[in-house]
């Protein structure tokens, strides 16, 4: 993943128990949305080679993450697979500060504001916040007056029905926005992608890690 193009378009679609078969076709409408970031997450069955069925099939199209990593054997096997960037639902340090010695964009998961600023200090590129429903907009308007230069991903419940006031926020110096994809085990999927303005150019100055070539709910 190109982080710097992720804060662009900041969009990540969240991919869970899907076939092996879905794959592709997911990978393919996600494209056709506009989407330009999923994620797999890795407590879906053969996570690793449904990540590496969606890196052939888009092709540079689409940054292919992996979300729900919980440990480094979840790590290694999702980097294997070629996985972007990386998604816990939680601080896990040892994800984080192995992602940052490889330059790999990590995202882990955090709500108070203890935590977010705990996340941002071990290295998160961008802090998860989750679940983002629990508490909605006013939350992150409240949020982002201490940590108005921490970068948050709201991730947790984002539908149609409360994206537009999320992304209201974007003028408050909120970054990042996201949509679910859900699909179901009888193989029928529903793809939304919710689209707004893109940001703002210098509304803000996150810390930039170092990270190799490009970029990564769960």
């Amino acid at each position: 993943m190109d982080l710097d193009r992720f804060r662009r378009s900041p969009l990540l679609g969240i991919v869970r128990g899907v076939a092996f078969d879905a794959v592709a076709p997911l990978v393919e409408a996600a494209v056709a949305g506009g989407l330009e970031s999923l994620e797999i997450t890795m407590n879906t069955t053969d996570a690793a080679r449904l990540i590496e069925r969606a890196c052939r099939t888009a092709d540079g199209r689409l940054a292919i993450g992996a979300g729900t990593v919980l440990d480094l054997a979840d790590l290694e096997s999702a980097l294997s697979a070629g996985a972007s960037f990386v998604v816990s639902p939680t601080l896990v340090r040892p994800v984080v500060e192995a992602c940052v010695a490889r330059g790999i964009p990590v995202f882990p998961g955090a709500l108070t504001p203890q935590e977010i600023q705990t996340a941002w200090q071990a290295g998160a590129s961008m802090v998860k916040v989750f679940p983002a429903k629990a508490f909605g907009p006013g939350y992150f308007r409240e949020i982002k007056g201490p940590f108005e230069r921490i970068p948050l991903l709201a991730c947790g419940g984002i539908s149609p029905e409360n994206l537009g006031g999320l992304c209201a926020l974007r003028r408050r110096r909120f970054r990042v926005r996201v949509e679910r994809l859900r699909s179901r085990a009888d193989r029928r999927q529903r793809l939304r992608v919710g689209r707004s303005r893109s940001p703002r150019p210098g509304t803000s100055t996150p810390r930039k890690l170092p990270r190799s070539s490009g970029e990564r709910a769960g």
